[in-house]
Order: C-alpha cells, then sequence, then structure tokens
C-alpha cells in the first residue's frame, strides 16, 4: 500500500530543507561574529629576500564588514542631478580608527647587528564611511 504525502508534511519538509540552506556560514574559523574586529598577524620583517636579518611580531589588522544600504534619490537629489542619479547608496567599510607604532627587533646571524624598527598596527576599528581613496 502506498503511502499519500499530504500538504502538511510538504510544507514541513520543505521549510527544514529552506531553513539549512539559509543558515549562514561563517567565513572565519576563529569564531569571530558580525562586524568589524581587529585580527591578529604574526609580521615577519626581513632585511634582504634571503631573509638574512629578522624580527617577528604580531600586529592587528581590522578585518569584517559593515552595513551598507541604497534606497531611492530624494526628488532634491534627482533635481541637481537632471534626474540620473536615481539610487544613493551609503557605504561602510571596516577600518582603521586608531593606530599605533609598534617596535620590531631585528636580529642577524651571529649577533653582528641588532636593530629595531617602528611600524603602525591597528589599536581600534569602526565602520565608518568609504572613501575611494583608502581602499
Amino acid at each position: 500500500m502506498a503511502q499519500r504525502v499530504t500538504s502538511e508534511v510538504l510544507v514541513h519538509m520543505l521549510s527544514i530543507v529552506l531553513l539549512g540552506l539559509l543558515t549562514p556560514i561563517s567565513w572565519s574559523t576563529d569564531g569571530l561574529g558580525p562586524g568589524c574586529h581587529l585580527y591578529p598577524i604574526n609580521l615577519t620583517v626581513r632585511s634582504d629576500r634571503s631573509g638574512t636579518c629578522r624580527g617577528a611580531r604580531v600586529v592587528y589588522a581590522c578585518v569584517g564588514y559593515c552595513d551598507s544600504s541604497a534606497f531611492p534619490s530624494r526628488y532634491s537629489v534627482l533635481l541637481a542631478s537632471n534626474f540620473t542619479h536615481n539610487i544613493t547608496s551609503v557605504s561602510r567599510c571596516c577600518t582603521i580608527e586608531k593606530a599605533i607604532k609598534v617596535q620590531v627587533h631585528v636580529e642577524c646571524p651571529e649577533g653582528h647587528h641588532h636593530d629595531n624598527i617602528e611600524i603602525l598596527t591597528a589599536k581600534a576599528c569602526r565602520c565608518h564611511m568609504c572613501h575611494k581613496a583608502r581602499y
């Protein structure tokens, strides 16, 4: 005897499949949530291609994403643009809010030369208006 699939069972199965398809997949395995975050990077500084003198330090970058939106332009914008700018967008990018200088100690083999160099690292991040010149 064949079983009939009722519409109620079909709707239930479809909702489970859609829930599985719409579940967001994280882009990072580090468990960072949505937003703009400091992210550690192991930086190695070398004096030349062969790496004769080198130093290492953890520095920070800003990674993540920020909300952006697009909407129909106001009438005043349409008039000013001769009706060519019909969509207005507001874009925000993950960027460095505060940077600090840190020292990287560079050592050469056999103790011939030791040097400290200054580099910048992110101290704080924020979502800020995107500027073409920055990116």
